[in-house]
C-alpha cells in the first residue's frame, strides 16, 4: 500500500477567465485550453464590465482579455482589475497590433500582449509564461512598440515606467521595486518589458546605462 505522504503532489492548474465579446472565440479558446493538463477555464465574460464581476468572484490566475468590446473595453477592464489589487494577471489577446493600443494596454496593467493570429500553442505558452511571472509579447506587437519609439524624436515613457527605470538604475531587484512602488513583481516586469522596447534595450544593464545618460 502506497504511503500518501510519499505520493507526488499534483501541480495546481492555471485558472483562466476568458473575456471576449464573440461567443465563437470564447468557445474556441475554451476548447483549446480544455485540451491541456495544466490550464483550466473557470469563467468567461462578454464585456469588460462583466469581466470585473467574474474576476472578483472567481479570482483566477490569468485573465485572457480582448480589447475591442462593448460597455467597457479591454483597456478599461484591465485598469479596473488592476486597481482592485486582486493578485490577478491580465494577458491581452486581440487583433490590434498598433503601438498606441499596445501601450495603452500595458499602461493599464496588462503583463503580456498576444495577437489572435498567433498559433494556438503560442497562446498556451503565453498563459504559462504569465503564470511564471514573465511578460510575453507577440513579435509583431514588439515591432509596433519599437515603431512608436522610432517615430518620435523623444522617447515618451509613462510616469510608472520612469519610476521603474530609475530604480533599476539604482540597482534594485524587481522584488525591491515592487515593494517600493507597492505593486506586484509581475507588474514591474510588464513595465520593464514596455520600457525596454521603447528605449531600445534588451537587458537591465543597458536600461540602467540609458537611464543614467538620460537623467532618470
Amino acid at each position: 500500500m502506497t504511503d500518501p505522504a510519499t505520493e507526488p503532489t499534483a501541480t495546481p492548474k492555471i485558472r483562466v477567465v476568458l473575456v471576449d465579446d464573440h461567443a465563437v472565440i470564447r468557445a474556441g479558446l475554451e476548447q483549446l485550453l480544455a485540451g491541456t493538463d495544466d490550464i483550466e477555464v473557470v469563467g468567461s465574460a462578454a464585456d469588460g464590465a462583466q469581466a470585473l464581476e467574474v474576476v472578483r468572484r472567481l479570482l483566477p490566475d490569468v485573465v485572457l482579455m480582448d480589447l475591442q468590446m462593448p460597455v467597457v473595453d479591454g483597456v478599461g477592464a484591465t485598469r479596473a482589475i488592476m486597481a482592485e489589487k486582486l493578485g490577478v494577471d491580465v494577458l491581452v489577446l486581440t487583433t490590434f497590433s498598433d503601438g498606441e493600443r499596445i501601450i495603452a494596454a500595458l499602461d493599464a496593467g496588462a503583463v503580456g500582449y498576444l495577437l489572435k493570429d498567433a498559433d494556438p500553442e503560442d497562446v498556451l505558452q503565453g498563459i504559462r509564461a504569465v503564470s511564471r511571472g514573465e511578460s510575453p509579447i507577440h513579435p509583431k506587437a514588439a515591432r509596433a512598440l519599437l515603431g512608436v519609439r522610432a517615430g518620435s524624436s523623444q522617447v515618451q515613457l509613462t510616469t510608472r515606467e520612469t519610476e521603474v527605470l530609475g530604480l533599476v538604475r539604482d540597482g534594485l531587484a524587481n522584488k525591491q521595486i515592487a515593494r517600493r512602488l507597492e505593486i506586484s513583481e509581475r507588474t514591474v516586469k510588464a513595465h520593464l518589458t514596455s520600457a525596454f522596447a521603447r528605449i531600445g534595450v534588451v537587458d537591465r544593464t543597458q536600461a540602467a546605462v540609458w537611464a543614467q545618460r538620460n537623467g532618470i
